[in-house]
């Protein structure tokens, strides 16, 4: 059976700064494997224009406030930096953390942060994600030590490049977000090393089959994949008094409750029921967690997912 691996995506909104690195410094003391956050350039939840900070500078900073947890964007936007750039980045990050970081990317979806900034959003999602598609492929053969000409015709247009120094792991994982089956996940199939998605379990079987032969349509074995579901988690000794911290959390955010009244990535209640949760995507082949935590950051979910949730679903019995 796989390993269970947990992962803590701090909220760049809504915070400070000080409060942001203790939250990624506590998941290190806690065990966490991994610590992530957002690509953006507003706040994605509630009211926009909330305080938010950019994404790779902020885990520039964390790697070096850290030691060992791995580091990585949930998800790098494409659209926000040339697939170059993105990896002179990353292996930037990857050499201040002695070799800790993970190259996350998605097709990017926020409209409105690309209107205020001037970023380009393109003609649609089919658009982005075939910037995505050249982009992954490109950002593969740069982590590789590759030297990258683009053939013409595409989104990018590269003359010789080679990014040095190379990154300190000689094969830094790929982390690609999202569930669409056409494109999204043949992407994945080609170039992911880990792949998180979000969803109900029977939604995930069905997006984990779609992978499964997209898989095989390129000759990849799909175990070298490994999946991650994102999740929003709020642990209390009482249902009632996790609901109440969440609704808290959001108030914080500035979020109205109904906003995020269909959002089934909000798993709020007992360590037993946030187990129970967590073995059900277990039993269907997803053993990493990457567990979305909102600003004030709760200290106490951070603490209770690693000393009771983590034993109990590590305990329970799960196949393969």
């Amino acid at each position: 059976m796989a390993d269970l691996r947990l992962g803590l995506a701090l909220w760049s909104q809504a915070s400070d700064w000080p409060a942001f690195l203790a939250a990624a410094q506590a998941a290190e003391r806690l065990g966490y494997d991994h610590v992530w956050t957002w690509d953006h350039l507003q706040a994605i939840f509630g009211d926009p224009d909330q305080p938010i900070f950019e994404g790779y500078t902020a885990l520039a900073a964390v790697a070096q406030a850290t030691e060992r947890i791995r580091l990585g964007l949930f998800v790098g936007a494409n659209t926000f930096r040339n697939p170059g750039l993105a990896v002179k980045c990353v292996t930037t990050i990857d050499h201040i953390s002695g070799g800790r970081a993970i190259f996350g990317l998605g097709g990017a979806w926020f409209e409105h942060e690309h209107r205020s900034f001037g970023i380009e959003f393109g003609t649609g999602f089919g658009q982005r994600l075939d910037w995505l598609a050249e982009a992954a492929a490109d950002a593969r053969a740069l982590l590789d030590g590759g030297e990258l000409t683009s053939p013409g015709g595409g989104r990018y247009a590269f003359d010789h490049l080679r990014v040095l120094p190379r990154p300190v792991q000689a094969h830094l994982p790929m982390m690609i977000g999202g569930g669409g089956e056409k494109k999204t996940l043949r992407i994945v199939a080609e170039h992911a090393d880990m792949w998180n998605a979000f969803g109900l379990p029977e939604t995930l079987v069905h997006k984990d089959e779609v992978l499964r032969a997209h898989c095989a349509d390129v000759g990849r074995d799909p175990a070298a994949i490994e999946r991650s579901v994102g999740c929003k988690i709020t642990i209390r000794g009482t249902e009632a008094e996790a609901e109440r911290v969440r609704r808290a959390t959001l108030e914080h955010n500035r979020t109205p409750l109904e906003r995020v009244a269909d959002d089934h990535t909000f798993w709020t209640g007992t360590p037993e029921q946030i187990a129970e949760t967590m073995i059900g995507y277990r039993r269907i082949g997803f053993h990493t967690f990457i567990v979305e935590l909102p600003a004030p950051y709760d200290a106490e979910t951070m603490d209770s997912l690693v000393h009771l949730v983590k034993p109990m679903v590590e305990g329970a019995p799960v196949p393969g």
